[in-house]
């Protein structure tokens, strides 16, 4: 989880850098020229540095038109099965395949060829593996809460976060002004029909 929060961090680089490069490049007419390539690199490390985190918050988009109609122990079979038949070996792939891919680009100090005289991207390269392993750790803890929900016939907990919305308090402010509003509508009518009287 606190891998999650500590790459967060990087849309708050990316912001900065972003507003500081647009009035770089309007205010003082000084673009950089390597300013597109970090971009692109703290996007693309947000973006695979995210992935575990939102598995383990149970974020990602999922569809289940079915899925939610189904009890908790079949929806954990279904997990546990797709978690050994595709979500392993496309990660374990990821992170065998990105160590080579990034040891490649140490061994010959790359560098971006997007623009003249590009940063390195061996750093940016190593990120690959570094989420792969990210991945398989996160895998793993999904595959024991399948394993525990088999077990219990319920869903362990997850770690609570900050959630864009807070749909349970949504739902109780909700609530609360629907039971309000019948409350004093009650209220009128009664009043009406103790004056008609």
């Amino acid at each position: 989880m606190w891998f999650g929060h500590f790459f967060g961090w990087a849309i708050f680089i990316l912001t900065l850098f972003v507003t500081y490069e647009v009035f770089s490049r309007y205010a003082f007419g000084n673009p950089r020229p390597w300013a597109f390539d970090v971009m692109n690199m703290l996007y693309g490390t947000l973006f695979m540095m995210a992935g575990a985190y939102t598995l383990g918050t149970n974020a990602h988009v999922r569809g289940d038109v079915l899925y939610g109609f189904f009890p908790v122990r079949a929806q954990a079979s279904i997990d546990l099965l797709l978690y050994f038949l595709f979500y392993m070996p496309g990660v374990i792939a990821l992170a065998w395949a990105g160590y080579f891919y990034a040891a490649e680009s140490f061994a010959i100090s790359e560098h971006s060829t997007i623009t003249a005289d590009g940063p390195p991207i061996y750093p940016f390269k190593a990120i690959i593996p570094l989420a792969g392993f990210c991945l398989l750790t996160q895998g793993f803890a999904e595959i024991v809460r399948c394993i525990q929900c088999l077990k219990d016939g319920k869903w362990p907990a997850r770690i609570l976060d900050v959630e864009e919305v807070d749909v349970d308090a949504l739902k109780e402010m909700v609530t609360h002004t629907n039971a309000s509003t019948t409350h004093g509508a009650e209220t009128t009518d009664s009043t009406h029909h103790g004056a008609a009287r």
